[in-house]
């Protein structure tokens, strides 16, 4: 038997879970839900701030921040996740979106359009609603 033919076997290392980064982790259902609502309250909570600004700077400020929560959340707490993962993430910022602007359209008694955008403007509606989903697997890094 030479070395050509037979490898040495592998030695596996396992290293503490403190060890590896937070991002690079499979992490419990109930972090990920944690983590998906959180991002979603911070993206909201910035789309609804830039709305009281004029309208086209509102709209280049909400799409960029729904850009830049979605690589945040992916960078720090689904680095490795798939676009799956990154879709559902996506449906379920837009299913919060939809529900706070149902809650709020009803205790206000008028239309409150600030987080997927007003219906008197189609184009940027469908953008963001868009956005909303799609945003997150932008940054997915496996399929």
């Amino acid at each position: 038997m030479t070395t050509l033919t037979h490898s040495a076997p592998q030695r596996i290392v396992a290293f503490p879970a403190r060890l590896i980064p937070f991002a690079l982790r499979k992490h419990h259902p109930l972090t990920t839900s944690t983590l998906v609502f959180g991002s979603w309250l911070v993206a909201a909570a910035l789309v609804y701030g830039a709305h009281r600004l004029s309208p086209t700077i509102a709209a280049i400020a909400t799409i960029s921040t729904i850009l830049g929560v979605a690589f945040a959340y992916t960078f720090l707490a689904a680095r490795e996740a798939g676009v799956s993962h990154a879709l559902s993430v996506g449906t379920a910022w837009l299913v919060m979106s939809i529900a706070v602007e149902m809650i709020v359209t009803t205790r206000l008694g008028h239309g409150w359009f600030s987080l997927i955008g007003n219906p008197h403007q189609p184009l940027l509606r469908n953008v963001v609603m868009f956005l909303w989903i799609f945003a997150p697997s932008f940054f997915a890094r496996r399929r």
